[in-house]
């Protein structure tokens, strides 16, 4: 019962060590409404993150706050989570 426990502990242990520290993604918070997404993040920029397509808009494209799969979120938290800027679609 010990050797599991210790063989199961030196395991933890190792892949502790193996894992990068602060890679962690962080949190993604999607609003409904743009003033909410300002009101989080006072310091970034606002953008529409479209769930579906896995893209991220922002002001001024003619795809920002279109659609029924996307929120409002803030920039850095949607890079953060894998997301890339959409190129296409500027006004």
């Amino acid at each position: 019962m010990r050797s599991g426990f210790y063989s199961c502990s030196a395991a933890l242990f190792v892949l502790n060590l193996c894992v990068p520290h602060g890679v962690m993604a962080q949190a993604l918070t999607p609003f409904r409404y743009e003033a909410q997404a300002q009101r989080h993040c006072p310091g970034d920029a606002v953008v529409w993150l479209d769930f579906g397509r896995e893209r991220y808009y922002t002001k001024g494209q003619k795809r920002y706050a279109l659609g029924l799969t996307g929120s409002f979120v803030c920039r850095n938290e949607a890079r953060n989570n894998g997301y890339r800027r959409s190129p296409l679609g500027l006004r």
